[in-house]
């Protein structure tokens, strides 16, 4: 049976991706996805998430607009790298509204469907952890019928809007405190590990090829992203390819294996001036605490690429 799983996003370019993958992939039965503010405004966020649903021909998966605003600070514009990378609205044609924004607040819509699910729905956030914090703090029970968290954030090795901190976890730690130390299964899929599995100019010109409308829209996100990342923060090791980070966090749902993983402590850094926002691993327990996280720290960058390639030749 194919593994159900909501998608949390600030969708940008590799939200994109991985909601095509998640909606194409038929070891996946996609619930619903929320959007919440982060690579660009909610606003931005949950067009783009319709946009790409509209493309791919997949306009039944209900979308829910979240946060708008982190926990407890604002959005610090000028340390967001995320423009450069990302842009505001996908290169898509605008939602037909085939592709329709469902009624109510992604917080509420969240609770709602655990409470009333069979306990098999894994959540897979994306983005900020805004939205998933408040479904927490707001209704507790949730966290018995959440059977794993696979959360695309955090580093250990380096940051990228900070010298210590990945952008998800650093725009809202307060949410991310919360999460990661919610008690629930959690898998973080980091910097570390996705910064392994690159995708190339090569890769993207494979993708178009596919031929279908999810491999030319992969395609086209993949070489934003290597303009932007070769601008702004280039693989030291390797020019012409960047990460699509969220996109390895969905395909490690499907098969978890792709990545490397240590079983370890992970706290997240709220109020230190120097720090905010990293993810503190605790790979030598050192802290007194019982490990919390599944934190990967390697990927296999060509069983990646082949499952994108496999997955995006697909149509709706």
């Amino acid at each position: 049976m194919p593994t159900k799983v909501i998608l949390d996003v600030d969708t940008g370019t590799d939200d994109a991706v991985a909601l095509m993958v998640a909606a194409l992939s038929p070891d996946l039965d996609l619930v619903g996805a929320t959007s919440v503010n982060g690579n660009t405004t909610i606003d931005n966020t949950t067009e783009n998430t319709l946009r790409v649903f509209d493309w791919i021909g997949r306009p039944e998966v209900p979308v829910h607009r979240g946060c708008d605003r982190p926990l407890a600070r604002t959005q610090a514009e000028q340390l967001n790298p995320a423009r450069r990378i990302h842009g505001t609205l996908l290169d898509l044609p605008p939602a037909s509204r085939g592709a329709a924004l469902q009624p109510g607040h992604a917080v509420d819509w969240l609770i709602d469907t655990y409470l009333a699910s069979d306990g098999d729905i894994v959540l897979c956030p994306v983005g900020p952890l805004t939205n998933v914090a408040m479904a927490i703090q707001k209704e507790p029970r949730i966290l018995e019928a959440i059977p794993q968290i696979v959360i695309m954030g955090g580093a250990h090795d380096h940051g990228n809007s900070t010298p210590s901190a990945e952008f998800n976890i650093w725009l809202d730690p307060e949410a991310a405190r919360i999460v990661v130390n919610c008690g629930r299964p959690i898998r973080m899929i980091p910097l570390d590990a996705t910064h392994r599995a690159l995708v190339s100019v090569d890769d993207a010109a494979r993708l178009r090829a596919l031929g279908t409308p999810a491999g030319e829209a992969a395609a086209r996100f993949v070489l934003k992203r290597i303009d932007g990342y070769d601008a702004t923060q280039p693989m030291p090791h390797r020019a012409g390819a960047a990460p699509v980070h969220d996109a390895l966090a969905v395909c490690s749902i499907i098969d978890p294996s792709i990545v490397t993983t240590e079983f370890i402590p992970v706290d997240v850094e709220v109020n230190a001036e120097l720090s905010v926002g990293r993810t503190v691993c605790d790979f030598r327990f050192r802290g007194g605490k019982p490990a919390n996280v599944e934190f990967a720290i390697d990927a296999d960058e060509p069983r990646f690429v082949a499952m994108l390639l496999e997955i995006l030749g697909r149509t709706a």
